[in-house]
C-alpha cells in the first residue's frame, strides 16, 4: 500500500533534498498526463489546495467561460524524481484530483470519476479493488536529428535474454528508476515483438495503480531519450509485430480477504468472482471502447497475434478475453487481455468496477469455461458456445458504448459526452484519411 505523506514530511524532504520545483500532475479525459510545475516557493498553496489553472486548454474539461479550476495534491504520491540531482536541485511530483473553485470535485476528471466507482464498491461491504497492470511497450531508435523512428531497438524475442545493447541497458534502468520511486518491480523481460519491453510492478488498490501507471509511462518515456531510444505504449505500432497490450488483473477484497478465493470453487474461484467475471463479459463490448480507445488499437485485437477477439474466459488458454491465473488466495484474479496502454487507467477501471459490481449485484454465473483454442473454431462452432467477437473498429465500440446503460453511468455525464465527442471525431477524421496503402492498392485505377 502507498505510505501516506504528512505536510511535515513533505517540507522536511523539500529543504533535505534541495527541492527547487514542484510538478502538479493530473490526467485528461485521453489519458494523457499533464503537469503544472511551480517554483518551490508556492508550497504553502500548493499544500492548502490553493493552485489554480486554466481548465479549458484541456481535452474534455470545460469552456473557455468556466475555465478557473483548481489542483488537489494527493499527499500519498509524493516522490522527489531521481533523474533531477540535489547539487543542481531536484524536482518534486505530486499527483493531483482537479476540483471546482467551489472545493467539490470536478466530475470531468478522470481521477474523481474512479473515486465515487470506488465508494460504490465499499458501500457494497469491499475494502478494495486491487488491480495489476501488465503495459507492454517498444523501444525505437532515435533518428539523426532526434527525431521518432519505428526502428526497431532490438531484434529479440519473448524471454530473451537481454543483450548489452542501449534497449537492455535502458530496461535496467527503467527499473531501478522505478524502486526509487517506491514501486515493487516483481518482473522485466522483453517480450515478443522485436524492441518490445514488459515491467510489471506489484498491485495496489485501484486508484494508486492508475497513479502508478501514469508515473510508470512518464519514467519509461524519460530514461529511454537517455539512451537515444523512444518509448511507445501505441497499440500497434509496426505492422507485422505483436501489439502493446495492457493486461489487467483484477480482485475484490473484503474483511483484508481476497474475496474472489474459494479454496472449493472452480479455479478456486469464488461466486463473488464468477458473478463479477460475468459482469465483466456482458458488457465486454461496452468496456472495450475505454479499454481500446484509438482508432489503432483495432490493429492490434486481431487473430494471429496472441490478442484476444472473442468475449469468453478460460483457466490456461490464452486465447480468451478473461483468463484465470494459477495463484494462491491473496493472488486469485481476474486478467483482463484485451486493454491496451493508449487506455484511460481511470476511466478503465471505473468500467470494470462498475462491470463486475453489477454482475455481483445480478448474480449470474457467465457461459462455461473455453478449453479449446478460439482461433480455431469455426463460427458456427462459436456460435453454438455463445461467444461473441469484440468490436472489430472504434466505430463499433462506440456504438456499443452508446448502448449500454450500465457502463454509461460508470462515468459522470461530462465524461460521456465528452469522451464520445472525442471519439466521433477521431473516427470522423480517420474515415476521411488516405492512407499509403490506399494510394499503393487503388493510385492506378
Amino acid at each position: 500500500m502507498s505510505k501516506v505523506f504528512t505536510e511535515e514530511e513533505i517540507r522536511k524532504d523539500v529543504e533535505e533534498k534541495n527541492v527547487r520545483f514542484l510538478r502538479l500532475a493530473f490526467t485528461d479525459i485521453n489519458g494523457t498526463l499533464k503537469n503544472l510545475e511551480v517554483p518551490v516557493s508556492q508550497l504553502d498553496d500548493v499544500l492548502g489546495n490553493q493552485t489554480r489553472f486554466d481548465g479549458s486548454s484541456i481535452d474534455g474539461f470545460v469552456r473557455l467561460e468556466e475555465s478557473d479550476m483548481i489542483l488537489y495534491p494527493d499527499l500519498s504520491t509524493w516522490s522527489v524524481l531521481p533523474w533531477t540531482t540535489v547539487e543542481e536541485g531536484t524536482i518534486g511530483r505530486l499527483v493531483c484530483s482537479v476540483h471546482n473553485v467551489d472545493g467539490t470535485p470536478f466530475e470531468g476528471d478522470p481521477r474523481n470519476n474512479l473515486k465515487k466507482v470506488v465508494a460504490e464498491m465499499k458501500e457494497m461491504g469491499f475494502s478494495d479493488f486491487e488491480i495489476g497492470f501488465e503495459a507492454e511497450f517498444f523501444l525505437f531508435k532515435e533518428g539523426k536529428n532526434g527525431e521518432e523512428t519505428t526502428e526497431v531497438s532490438d531484434h529479440s524475442s519473448y524471454f530473451d535474454m537481454a543483450s548489452e545493447d542501449e534497449g537492455a541497458k535502458c530496461r535496467r534502468e527503467i527499473v531501478e528508476t522505478l524502486e526509487k520511486l517506491g514501486f515493487r518491480v516483481e518482473a522485466a523481460h522483453h517480450e515478443v515483438g522485436d524492441g518490445q519491453q514488459e515491467i510489471d510492478f506489484r498491485f495496489d488498490n485501484a486508484l494508486a495503480t492508475a497513479d502508478k501507471l501514469q508515473t510508470f509511462k512518464m519514467v519509461v518515456k524519460t530514461i529511454a531519450r537517455k539512451y537515444h531510444l523512444y518509448a511507445s505504449f501505441m497499440a500497434k505500432p509496426v505492422e507485422g509485430l505483436a501489439g502493446n497490450g495492457m493486461h489487467t488483473n483484477m480482485s475484490l477484497f473484503k474483511d483484508g480477504k481476497n474475496a474472489f478465493y474459494d479454496k472449493d470453487g472452480q479455479y478456486h474461484l469464488s461466486t463473488t468472482a464468477l458473478t463479477f467475471l460475468n459482469g465483466i463479459l456482458e458488457h465486454a463490448r461496452a468496456i472495450t471502447c475505454v479499454a481500446n480507445p484509438t482508432v489503432n488499437s483495432y490493429k492490434r485485437l486481431i487473430p494471429g497475434f496472441e490478442a484476444p477477439v472473442y468475449i469468453s474466459w478460460a483457466s490456461r488458454n490464452r486465447s480468451p478475453m478473461v483468463r484465470i491465473p494459477n495463484a494462491n488466495e491473496v493472488g486469485t484474479r481476474l486478467e483482463m487481455r484485451s486493454a491496451d496502454p493508449t487506455a484511460n487507467p481511470y476511466l478503465l477501471l471505473s468500467a470494470c468496477l462498475k462491470a463486475g459490481l453489477t454482475g455481483i449485484k445480478e448474480g449470474k454465473l457467465p457461459m462455461a469455461p473455453v478449453t479449446s483454442n478460439l482461433f480455431e473454431m469455426t463460427d458456427d462452432e462459436r456460435k453454438e458456445l455463445g461467444i461473441k467477437p469484440l468490436p472489430s473498429t472504434l466505430h463499433n465500440a462506440i456504438k456499443a458504448f452508446k448502448e449500454d446503460e450500465v457502463i454509461k453511468s460508470a462515468f459522470s455525464e461530462h465524461i460521456v459526452d465528452s469522451f464520445l465527442e472525442m471519439k466521433e471525431t477521431e473516427w470522423a477524421l480517420y474515415t476521411q484519411s488516405v492512407s499509403e496503402w490506399e494510394v499503393k492498392r487503388y493510385f492506378n485505377y
